[in-house]
């Protein structure tokens, strides 16, 4: 294997002016000898060709028609985000800028697919937003999925453009200090003294306004006691809590009074919910699965629940139902199966994925899940859960969260699924180029 036969674009890269470290320049197999880059339930390698045998046990491995460039988790690093684009062969820059760049004739055969949290963290939400906007714009096929950071800014907008319902007035307050930085450039960029003059209440009624009512915690409790377990109410009444004792002081360091906010949500709502919106597309363009051949693209996994609506309803309906509950019922999203693909961890607390469902998946020929919401430091990792095969694609792009990881400068690279079958993971913080041959597995060739 060389670089040049899978990713010739490497050989002309300028990190300069992409604003990142080198990408790799060779190549390796990506197999279980890594043991960052591969998790099994397994050690074994030859129980990892058994499993890998057992996704094709009712419908064969299919491949891609068109060339698929997955990134995840840009959270508001515009910068980042651009140099993945080019990382992945899609997009060449044509200038320093975060919006000089342009498709390359791999862009324009391919299909972009962003696996969700475009919000969030920083250094800048809204450049973030207009450089996604740009690859719309430039005729890029792109598929833009759902994160749970997100759904966050829309659940809470929606809460407050409507009469309080005890079921889901707390989600503004819910979206924590993670939304701050967004709030504050809403307001530098966007809000004017006119929209100040407009509104008329006083700071403790627009307190009001975006805080859930002084009885809330007792009166969800009441109002979901038969929709959710007594567990499930307990950790919601405590982390909301949390939430709503630390906001207010949260928003006073960045100098924003509860008039302030509330002022920047009535903005907020123009800029992202009205037709007129700069922002409009970023919501009406989500959705919440893509499935491409074997390959499903999800923020963050499948569960026993979905797989059963997939199998019945099938993947539209299912974008629909997303759509629609996003729109007019809060609560049965937010707490239901629907919001758990864009947050599940596989935990405990998150609905159970089971053989049955495994099998289930399989039957419908989803032979891999390929995810974000789960953050790397070494590139993209390949895992087997609950025996469903999972690319996790979220490598650090963003600046804050590489601050916090320990890792330098702007983060960059992409997930590559090929029409070949190969899965290729670039990343600006792993020396090579990792390459997935499934057929090794699926035929008995892998070698160690």
């Amino acid at each position: 294997m060389t670089l040049a036969t899978y990713l010739p674009h490497l050989a002309t890269f300028n990190p300069a002016l992409c604003l990142t470290g080198d990408l790799p320049s060779k190549i390796e197999s990506w197999d279980l000898t890594q043991v960052h880059s591969a998790n099994v339930e397994t050690e074994q390698e030859s129980n990892f060709s058994d499993l890998m045998n057992k996704t094709v046990s009712y419908k064969p491995w299919k491949a891609p028609n068109k060339q698929v460039l997955f990134i995840s988790d840009p959270h508001a690093d515009a910068d980042g985000f651009v140099a993945s684009l080019v990382a992945s062969g899609g997009a060449t820059k044509t200038g320093a800028g975060y919006l000089d760049f342009k498709l390359t004739k791999i862009g324009k055969k391919s299909v972009f697919v962003i696996g969700g949290d475009c919000l969030d963290k920083g250094p800048s939400n809204l450049n973030l937003l207009r450089a996604i906007k740009k690859l719309f714009d430039l005729g890029a096929k792109v598929k833009l999925i759902a994160g749970n950071h997100d759904m966050r800014l829309l659940l809470g907008l929606r809460a407050i453009s409507t009469p309080k319902d005890v079921t889901s007035e707390h989600f503004f307050i819910r979206m924590g200090t993670k939304v701050i930085p967004l709030l504050k450039e809403v307001q530098q960029e966007f809000v004017t003294d006119t929209d100040y003059e407009q509104i008329t209440l006083t700071e403790q009624e627009c307190k009001a306004e975006l805080f859930p009512r002084d009885n809330w915690c007792e009166a969800f409790s009441e109002a979901v006691k038969t929709r959710l377990s007594g567990k499930a109410i307990e950790n919601e009444i405590k982390k909301t809590s949390k939430k709503i004792n630390g906001f207010e002081a949260s928003c006073a360091k960045y100098d924003l009074t509860m008039r302030d906010v509330y002022v920047i949500a009535q903005k907020c709502q123009q800029l992202f919910l009205t037709k007129s919106g700069e922002f409009s597309w970023f919501f009406k363009k989500m959705q919440l699965i893509y499935k491409q051949a074997s390959f499903v693209f999800v923020h963050a996994g499948l569960d026993d629940k979905i797989s059963k609506l997939i199998d019945k309803k099938g993947i539209k309906k299912i974008n629909k139902m997303y759509q629609k509950q996003t729109q007019s019922d809060l609560f049965t999203f937010y707490y239901g199966v629907v919001a758990n693909v864009l947050r599940t961890k596989y935990r405990d607390a998150d609905f159970s994925l089971s053989e049955k469902g495994v099998n289930r998946l399989h039957r419908q020929g989803i032979h891999v899940i390929v995810q974000g919401h789960v953050n790397r430091k070494q590139g993209q990792r390949l895992a087997f859960k609950k025996g469903l095969l999972h690319v996790e694609g979220d490598i650090t792009i963003d600046r804050h969260s590489r601050q916090k990881e320990g890792l330098e400068g702007v983060g960059a690279g992409a997930t590559i699924i090929r029409p070949e079958g190969h899965v290729v993971g670039i990343s600006n913080d792993y020396p090579y180029a990792k390459v997935f041959e499934p057929k090794l597995y699926l035929e008995g060739k892998y070698a160690s």
